[in-house]
């Protein structure tokens, strides 16, 4: 059926997919500066939108506590795409330069190094 629509087959190796996804995971856990900076920024552009959508301000004052916690929250999910792609171009550079088992491997122990990190991080504050 797809490829009815789309003249094209592009295929990706699910090895290619979990190597780029976990770099990713490891670039989200071990930059938590450049993922709260970007989530604010989200946050705030998302906020200045809403905004826009409303005519009165007491409508906007309204909902305004849970329109915030919302934009939070899709800021969040938002925040995973510029990771998702630095992950894909991580995973890509290592498994031209040193194969793919290599990229998986340092992927891997890159999560782990970088959650243990991060939770030294969180018990240091």
């Amino acid at each position: 059926m797809l490829q009815d629509i789309f003249p094209y087959i592009f295929a990706i190796a699910p090895v290619t997919i979990a190597g780029g996804f976990l770099w990713s995971l490891a670039l989200y856990i071990t930059l938590p500066q450049v993922k709260n900076w970007l989530m604010e920024q989200l946050t705030r552009w998302l906020n200045f939108a809403d905004r826009s959508l409303f005519i009165t301000m007491e409508e906007f004052e309204d909902t305004r506590v849970v329109r915030e916690a919302q934009n939070v929250f899709y800021a969040s999910i938002l925040s995973i795409i510029p990771f998702s792609a630095l992950g894909f171009l991580s995973n890509w550079g290592l498994d031209l330069s040193l194969g793919g088992s290599w990229s998986i491997s340092l992927g891997i122990m890159t999560c782990i190094i970088g959650g243990v990190f991060a939770l030294g991080v969180q018990d240091s504050q």
